[in-house]
């Protein structure tokens, strides 16, 4: 199993605090034109990237692509792995997770 890692608390500045990440849709050739858009209009494809922040040492990286909806999850995981961020679980997200059963010992000796 993987140690914890020491790690000193940062006084961090209002807006520096969060760590933010963003997805951004494709909105390429949906309307007419070159260089046009339909407002609000967007491909089920695009990236996911981290924004640079100072006080957790986050320098961006290469943005990871999705082709789906349903890659989202995974790629915002990616580019978090990428970054070396460490989530805990909340209160709520606890309700998802047992300990082990430990197993029933068996005695076959009698």
């Amino acid at each position: 199993m993987a140690q914890a890692e020491a790690v000193a608390a940062l006084e961090a500045k209002y807006g520096e605090r969060m760590i933010e990440v963003k997805v951004r849709f494709w909105t390429n050739n949906i309307a007419e034109g070159d260089g046009n858009v339909l407002p609000k209009h967007a491909w089920t494809s695009g990236i996911v990237r981290i924004e640079r922040n100072a006080t957790h040492g986050i320098k961006p990286e290469k943005p990871v692509p999705f082709n789906s909806l349903l890659e989202v999850g995974s790629a915002i995981e990616k580019v978090l792995i990428q970054h070396g961020i460490r989530l805990h679980a909340s209160r709520r997200m606890k309700m998802y997770w047992h300990k082990k059963p430990t197993p029933k010992s068996t005695d076959i000796s009698s």
